[in-house]
């Protein structure tokens, strides 16, 4: 196992719906120190959107009016004014700091009228409960939003009443996220933004979204300039609860020209949708469940799919990626070629640079699998700032403990040794526990033939 490198948060699971209650969710993914204390990041620096307004504006439609099983939704939705956020249960030291950086950024940049409360009433009731609890409702999932109820000892009863069905609902009032508070920081900070923005705005995800949390791909995992100007337009003053999908397709391009005039002067590059037999062949490939073998047979299938469909976007490219970490154990020079093409076309879709800090993590495994540090070097050195700018500790401190391997093999041993130790910080908020940190410096120091 050399060669391979799995990181956690590579693994596809985000958010699976529930079947009965179509649920948005989040995939789960496993968790005094005497390592050296954990970081954090800054200010943000959101990526504002790249897109043509036309564009957007399907996408808000898509992303509005439908919910991720693919049922239609009749009625626009949302809070009507000012929006309360309070926390229960026994949240980790991390989250009210991290909620606090978020509800800021909704009110600074999607201009919502949104501010934590300490009452016992909340417009949104965040509960941090143990995992084992939530997976006891929802087995698959990390963390879910519903609406109408404010305590997870009420859903049971709760959940296939019309009171906790998302397509009934035509105005927001009070909605609960199911937090768990026993996994990484990052973890619960990755469901803090995905389920608030969820309680806010859109209930789907689309695969073909690059740039976006709105998104089963896992990628991105705070909330982008897209999905902040999304949030906006959720909330501006020519929208309503109770709205039909042809009366907000008819005021969505005023909006985007008001608040992204950038976005009218841009041409449509719209994606074609995404199949459902392709985000099942993913899912299956690399989500929960599943033997080997129908992982393979599943990413065959997602791989022939993007063939037919004649992708050459992000959508290709993680076909690729999910085809080579299924190979890269038994098979690496296939998994090599997947994580190349990958890399090639990710490098042809417009505001993926997030995705090719991905890409870049597994080829410079392989780099320093064969003993060739350079090469890992010239592969890393773009992609440490984009795993700092988008939030990511866990990637971040990857392509560091990875940097390090290869300053090792280039014999700059005291610079190795610095930036192992830096990593430190960034991987004990990406990964949480000791024992998972320790277990990433051994899998990653593995890589290479010095050791």
């Amino acid at each position: 196992m050399r060669r391979v490198i799995l990181p956690l948060f590579l693994m596809l699971g985000a958010c699976v719906p529930s079947p009965s209650s179509e649920m948005p969710t989040r995939a789960a993914t496993p968790t005094a120190s005497s390592l050296p204390a954990l970081k954090s990041f800054s200010a943000p620096r959101p990526v504002p959107p790249s897109r043509s307004n036309s564009d957007i504006a399907r996408d808000f439609l898509e992303l509005s009016f439908q919910l991720e099983s693919g049922r239609k939704l009749q009625n626009f939705s949302r809070f009507e004014g000012p929006i309360s956020i309070r926390v229960t249960g026994n949240p980790p030291s991390t989250l009210i700091p991290d909620l606090n950086r978020l509800v800021h950024r909704l009110r600074t940049e999607a201009k919502i009228d949104i501010a934590r409360v300490r009452s016992d009433v909340a417009n949104i009731t965040i509960e941090a409960v143990p995992r084992a609890q939530i997976r006891r409702h929802l087995p698959k999932a990390a963390c879910f939003v519903v609406p109408n109820i404010s305590r997870l000892s009420d859903y049971r009863a709760a959940r296939n009443k019309r009171q906790t069905n998302w397509s009934t609902l035509v105005e927001r009032k009070k909605i609960a996220i199911f937090l768990p508070n026993d996994a990484s920081p990052q973890e619960v900070r990755d469901c803090l933004h995905e389920e608030v923005a969820q309680a806010l705005g859109p209930l789907n995800d689309l695969y073909r979204l690059p740039d976006s949390v709105f998104n089963d791909d896992n990628v991105h995992t705070i909330l982008t300039g897209f999905d902040m100007l999304i949030l906006r337009t959720y909330y501006s003053p020519e929208l309503h609860s109770g709205m039909t999908q042809g009366q907000v397709a008819a005021r969505l391009p005023s909006i985007l020209s008001r608040l992204n005039p950038a976005g009218d002067t841009i041409a449509p590059r719209a994606l074609s949708s995404t199949p459902r037999a392709w985000i099942k062949a993913v899912q299956t490939a690399l989500g929960p469940g599943a033997g080997h073998s129908q992982r393979l047979v599943a990413a065959s299938e997602a791989l022939r799919i993007a063939d037919a469909m004649d992708w050459h976007d992000h959508r290709r490219a993680f076909s690729h990626f999910a085809m080579g970490r299924l190979t890269q154990a038994a098979q690496p020079d296939t998994a090599f070629e997947h994580f190349r093409l990958a890399e090639r076309f990710y490098s042809q879709t417009p505001g993926t640079e997030l995705h090719r800090a991905y890409s870049a993590s597994q080829l410079a495994a392989f780099a320093i699998g064969e003993g060739n540090g350079q090469l890992a070097l010239t592969i890393l050195a773009p992609h440490l700032a984009i795993a700092e700018r988008h939030e990511n500790a866990a990637l971040l401190s990857t392509l560091m403990l990875l940097r390090a391997e290869a300053l090792d093999l280039t014999g700059r041993v005291a610079e190795a040794q610095s930036v192992r130790l830096d990593s430190i910080g960034w991987a004990r908020y990406g990964f949480g526990a000791d024992w998972a940190v320790r277990a990433k410096l051994r899998e990653i120091s593995s890589l290479s033939p010095l050791k």
